[in-house]
């Protein structure tokens, strides 16, 4: 059986499309048969992180529409065999996502998948409501800051009263806590909030700490999901995630601040 995996938060701009990029493809590499697809609709950012936005024909709406089928939607992976991307469209309305549609196409990818990732919008409107809906794990994705870790505790609130699993009496969604562009220095400064104040806050499951890194805009702006880099501290750190997310218990890396040797000091690099 399938597992449905959304990547969620309260608010824009936190790196969900990233993590889940990063997720699916850790996942891959892992051996696991991976889909994950794009509910944002409208504003389609997931096939540019995968390197495939040349390569979509039909999306996700076109399949729900029954206007092509999955096999025609499907794109593979080039560099991840068991990886497969389902793209949002860019030309409907967020409204084209029925609880029906969604269903039945989560049913169809469940025959042949072992996760099915939902990278989903931010906020509570109808493609991130969408998404949620049919989770069986959630990854609360947010920045250490005050503004983004109060509305995700929001999106706790929808998991826990709003989700099919929620609806039909099951056993809860799992929530985990992934903290993206953590800056071990800026908490030292008192910019940033540290990854226990976050914990206190949310008190879901730490599952991995992405530390601020000019890797993953790299990764980001050649179509390439940052995890494949592994010299990188984020390519590291959702290794470590994805290692977490199956099991596997770890130590949490790059929360303490890097401290410079004497060359570095002078020379500053």
């Amino acid at each position: 059986m399938a597992q449905i995996i959304v990547v969620t938060s309260g608010k824009g701009g936190v790196g969900k499309t990233t993590s889940s990029a990063a997720i699916a493809t850790g996942l891959a590499m892992k051996g696991h048969k991976t889909v994950v697809i794009d509910f944002d609709i409208g504003l389609r950012n997931l096939d540019l992180i995968m390197g495939c936005e040349r390569r979509v024909v039909y999306d996700f709406v076109n399949v729900i529409n029954g206007e092509a089928n999955l096999n025609q939607a499907l794109i593979k992976d080039k560099r991840t065999p068991k990886l497969f991307v389902l793209p949002a469209s860019q030309t409907r309305d967020k409204d084209a996502l029925t609880k029906e549609g969604v269903g039945k196409v989560l049913e169809d990818l469940a025959k042949d998948f072992e996760y099915i990732i939902c990278d989903s919008p931010a906020g509570i409107e109808t493609g991130a409501m969408m998404a949620l809906y049919f989770a069986d794990v959630a990854i609360v994705t947010t920045n250490p800051e005050v503004s983004s870790v109060r509305d995700s505790d929001r999106i706790l609130g929808m998991l826990q009263s709003k989700s099919k699993r929620a609806e039909d009496g099951l056993e809860p969604v799992k929530e985990y806590l992934l903290l993206t562009r953590y800056s071990p220095a800026r908490v030292t400064t008192g910019e940033m909030l540290s990854v226990q104040d976050v914990e206190e806050i949310l008190a879901i499951p730490l599952i991995g700490v992405i530390p601020e890194s000019q890797a993953v805009l790299k990764a980001s702006n050649s179509g390439v999901p940052v995890i494949i880099d592994q010299e990188s501290d984020a390519g590291m750190a959702y290794s470590d995630a994805v290692e977490r997310l199956l099991g596997e218990e770890l130590p949490f890396r790059f929360l303490k601040e890097e401290k410079k040797g004497f060359l570095k000091r002078i020379f500053g690099s």
